[in-house]
Formats: C-alpha cells, structure tokens, sequence
C-alpha cells in the first residue's frame, strides 16, 4: 500500500519520542494543577465505589429473595442502591467539571507554547515548511491532545471500578475471583498488540490531513492568480488527488483501529461463556466447580456475572482507548517536534544595544540557503552609519541576501558580520530588531485599521505620534483620499488598500519606529508616478540621520543613494555614485540603460522631441 503514502513523508524537524518521555512531558503540563488532579482523583475513587455499590446490593438482593425476605429489607436495598446510583453522579459531575477546568488550562498552556516557538523559528523555517502544516500542528493536534487526557480520566475510572469489585469479589470466592482475573493477560495483550499499527496509521493519517491543509490556504491566499489564468478546474483537480489521498489513509486507519474490536468481542464471549458455566456449577455443592470453590450462592453467581460486564467494559476500553491514546501521542509527538525545532540562527551572546550608530560590516561572509549553493561567497562591505546605499543588479546577484543577514533573518555559514564593531551574533535579537526598520517590495498589513498598522512597531504610542508619523509622508495628504482617515478598514492582507497605499502605511510604520537602520525592498516598483512621488518623500524623511540599505529599482532611489553596489553572482562588481559609475561605462552603465534611463526626464524629453519630430 506503499502508493497510499506518497508525498507523506516526515518533516525534517520531526522526530521519534519514546512513549516514556512523551507521557513525562504530557505530566510536566499537568503538575501545576496537583490539587485540581487530586480531587479528581479523589472522586474517581469515589465514584468507582459508589458504581461497584449497585451491583453488590442487587447480589444481596437476590439473596435474599431466595430466603423470603422482608418488605422493610427490600426497601432498604432499593434505598440504597437509588443512594449510590445518586452519589455515583455528583462524584461524576464533580470529577468531570474539574478534568474539563485543568484540561482547558493544559491546552492553553500548550497552544501558547507552541505558537511562541513557531513564530521564535527564523525565516529558513518558514522557507522550507508550509505554513498551513505548521497550523495543523498549533490547532488540530493540540485539540487532540485535550481528547486524550479526557479519555485517560475516564479510563481511569473504569480499572478503579474494576479493581473495587475485584477486591470485594475475593472476599466471596477466591477461585472465580482468579478465574475472572486470569483473563486480564490475554486482553491486555490483544489491545496492547495494535500498538505500533496504531501509532504508524495515526501519524499518516495527520500527515495527509496537515498536506490538505497546506493546499487549502495556498489556493485560498492565490485564488487571485488562479481565477486570472483560469486555473480553477487544476487547483480543484490538485485538491481532489490530495483529497483521495486522504480517504485511502483514513480508511486504512479506520480499519486498523476498528479490527481490534471483533477480536476482542470474541475473547469477551468465550470468557463469559466459561464463568458462565463455572459460576453456574458452583451454585451447586456436588459439582467439580462446587467443590472447587467451596459454593456460591444465587446472588453471589449474579455479581460474578455482572462482573464480566464490569470487567470487559474497561477492557473493551483499553482497546479503543489505546488507537485514540495512540492518536493523542501523536498529537503530542508532532507539537513538541515543532516546539524542539532546531533553530539555524543561533545567537552567542545576548549583549544590549542600545541606540545604534549604524555602521555595518561584512568581513569575508560565506551564506548560502542550501547546500547546493553558495549566494555570497568570501563577500566583503563596509557601511558607514548615516550613509544610504544602493544595492543594484541582476536577480539573484545576491542583493535580498544582504539585506536578509542585516536583519538576521538567516544564519550565514563563514566570516562575520558587525554592527558598530559589535559582532552581530553577540547581541540581543530582540534589542537589535528594535533597531531595525524593515519595508519590504509587498509589505503585508495586518486586519484592522490603518492606524492600527501604523502603530504596529510601537504599541504603545500614542494616537498624536501616530497621525505625527503619517503626516511625516507628503504632509498627510494621502489620508485624505481614504474614505475613514486613519480609521479605514484595511481588510484581509491590507485587500481594501491599493499597493501604494500600503507602501505608504509601512513606511509610516518605520517613521514611528525610529529605526537606527532602515533596510527598503524598492517600494515604488509597481505604482504610479504620483504615490511614487508620495513614497519618496516619505523615504527622504526615513533616510535622513540614518543608515539605509535600498534595494534599488528605480533611477530616483538610485540617484539619491551616497554609494551605489553593483552585485553580480554574490560579489561586488563595481561602486560608486551613479555620476561615476556613469562615466565608468560599466557594468552599471549598462544595467541603467536597460533598466533605469527610461525612468529619467532626459529619455523622456528625448522621446518627446522624437515623438514631435515625427509629428512634425
């Protein structure tokens, strides 16, 4: 069925826990609430007497019928199996409140950790793993974790029934008492038999579940794309092969969990049917069974007979409670695989950092994403704070590369990288970040508004910084065309807002951060003239009395840059200002005739003049 699993593998952040060290770290969540487990505990206890309680009356009942009893006894006996039949469900009630209370708790605990290690992991994580898999883990599994701890208590509770019984049981008749017990080997190896089946049909069956997922978000967040090349009918047609995927795994698990029942109905049936007739012969003194047990009576065979049920009942238990305890161990396996996730970025130091001059410095950095190809080979920078800096070449040449070491988004392989002479492993992430102010060519907003997004970086600041900061871009004139001002809705991924409009809500992010160090992924590369026009003003401001690193793909970027890079296959190929790199007539002179001398008011004029010489 090797066909089945296609496309199932493993992450390669996950891992095999031993049973042991998965219950231990289960327990860990658990031990804050000792008091609350205990009184759970407690009327586990409780309210397995109280259930064992009924039976036993009724034995006596029975008794006593066939020794003509009295009315009064009777009464008594019917009192007081209505008393335990009571007291059996305020124990129960008692004991469900608080598994539902510690259980809650347990699973807030748990998402919480797990979200705060999923969005700790760097950006190679992110890179390398879909995001709708990583959502699968933080929601589903952690919700099928709480199932299993409910299905543990109850569990619980039915061996303590059984073990009450049992007890009370061999205060009647030994030798029934071992007859019933010596069937617990072989339905305990039955159910634990499906063990490693289970835990094998449970893991593929998360793992087609997480991939169906991932599909579901990717189709949603690109319906856009699919709708305009009209790819509707193919995403569809993905879905279903996944989708088909999913039944093949599903009912192969459903299968493999289910077939342990027939079996283990088959072993209850011949154990009923053998203390059937043992029990049976024991009621009479002259049989093999009589002698052997010394007699029993009427009602005493009735309680060994309820026993069965009793005794079955937890073990038919055991055997669905084991492929679901086996389908929250790996829940739990598939959390803490995300939340043990080795991170590549690792810091050695967690220095202050204060306010930064901004100078940084790359001395003979080796990156690479894979290990199949190196991006920045043996490369060399050095920038001066308060210095703006172009960086300009083909794609791939490396250019996003520097600005992802900058921000430390990745870990690079060789060499360092300084932040005012600091190395930039030794410093405090968090503290460091602060410092960074980060636009990128699509920048991403979040649901709310736009004064919302605005304050994004600075949660705390106040609605006059917020408006201070907007009208830092074109004097806040673009708040002027938005139907709400700073309160405008900006929908889903910033939908209800154009490109440039989200431009500007992001660089007015990074003017009310007040960053030392502003790194921009071009953000006029796809407006119009005027929002561009707007953009760069809001640039100037961000710019001055700072170190910028732009990733240039305009002339008027490039044109106000101090020094300009010129990347080509992860090495610097020239630098200069542009009037230099002009007059060089290199490799830049050449990547401005194809890419930025239409955007400039010569070529335009020039075209212009051509246009009305023709005319003319």
């Amino acid at each position: 069925m090797g066909f089945i699993l296609d496309g199932l593998d493993t992450e390669d952040y996950d891992r095999q826990y031993g049973d042991r060290e998965l219950v231990r770290r289960i327990l860990a969540y658990f031990r804050p609430y000792r008091r609350d487990m205990l009184l759970v505990g407690t009327m586990i206890t409780l309210n397995s007497a109280a259930g064992t309680g009924g039976p036993i009356l009724i034995g006596r009942a029975i008794d006593l019928i066939a020794e003509n009893p009295s009315v009064r006894a009777m009464l008594m006996i019917s009192g007081g199996v209505l008393l335990m039949g009571v007291a059996a469900w305020v124990f129960n009630f008692i004991r469900q409140y608080f598994t539902a209370k510690v259980v809650g708790n347990v699973v807030l605990q748990l998402r919480e950790d797990v979200f705060s290690a999923t969005i700790g992991h760097d950006m190679s994580f992110y890179d390398e793993h879909p995001s709708g898999k990583i959502v699968s883990r933080v929601t589903s599994d952690t919700q099928d974790f709480a199932a299993v701890v409910t299905l543990t208590m109850n569990l619980i509770s039915q061996l303590l029934l059984v073990l009450i019984l049992v007890v009370w049981l061999l205060t009647i008749n030994v030798s029934l008492t071992l007859l019933v017990v010596g069937m617990t080997p072989l339905a305990a190896a039955i159910a634990l038999s499906f063990r490693k089946i289970a835990r094998e049909a449970t893991q593929q069956a998360r793992r087609v579940t997480a991939k169906i997922n991932a599909q579901i978000q990717e189709s949603v967040s690109g319906i856009v794309v699919a709708k305009s090349f009209r790819q509707e009918q193919a995403i569809y047609d993905s879905f279903a092969v996944n989708n088909e995927q999913g039944y093949r795994v599903g009912l192969k698990r459903g299968l493999t969990l289910i077939s342990i029942f027939p079996i283990m109905a088959l072993a209850q049936g011949v154990g009923t049917a053998l203390l059937v007739y043992a029990g049976g012969m024991a009621t009479q003194p002259d049989s093999f069974w009589g002698a052997l047990s010394g007699g029993v009576t009427t009602g005493n065979w009735y309680l060994y007979m309820q026993t069965v049920g009793f005794f079955w009942f937890p073990i038919m238990g055991i055997a669905s409670f084991w492929s679901q305890f086996q389908d929250g161990l790996s829940a739990s396996e598939r959390v803490f695989a995300l939340i043990d996730a080795e991170p590549k970025v690792l810091q050695t130091g967690n220095e202050p950092v204060g306010r930064l001059n901004g100078r940084i410095q790359f001395q003979h950095v080796n990156f690479s994403y894979t290990d199949k190809e190196v991006v920045l080979p043996d490369f060399s920078l050095d920038i001066q704070p308060k210095e703006t800096l172009a960086l300009v070449g083909h794609t791939g040449a490396g250019k996003s590369s520097i600005a992802k070491l900058i921000t430390r988004f990745y870990e690079f392989q060789g060499g360092q990288i300084l932040i005012d002479g600091r190395d930039i492993r030794s410093l405090d992430l968090g503290q460091y970040r602060q410092q960074i102010g980060l636009v990128p060519q699509e920048p991403f907003l979040f649901s709310g508004t736009v004064r919302d997004n605005i304050r994004y970086g600075r949660p705390a600041a106040s609605d006059k910084e917020v408006l201070d900061a907007a009208n830092h871009i074109s004097q806040g004139e673009w708040l002027d065309v938005l139907p709400d001002g700073l309160d405008t809705d900006v929908g889903e991924r910033g939908s209800s807002l154009s490109m440039g409009q989200r431009q500007l809500v992001a660089l007015a992010r990074v003017i009310l951060k007040d960053p030392a160090i502003f790194i921009l992924d071009e953000a006029t590369a796809s407006v119009d003239p005027f929002t561009e026009m707007q953009i760069q003003e809001g640039l100037e401001e961000i710019m001055r009395q700072r170190t910028a690193v732009v990733i240039a793909h305009r002339l008027s970027t490039v044109k106000h840059a101090d020094r300009i890079i010129v990347m080509g296959d992860g090495r610097i190929i020239e630098e200069g200002t542009h009037d230099s790199l002009i007059a060089h007539s290199g490799h830049y002179a050449e990547l401005y005739n194809t890419y930025f001398r239409h955007q400039s008011l010569d070529y335009i004029n020039e075209v212009g003049n051509l246009y009305r010489s023709g005319v003319d």
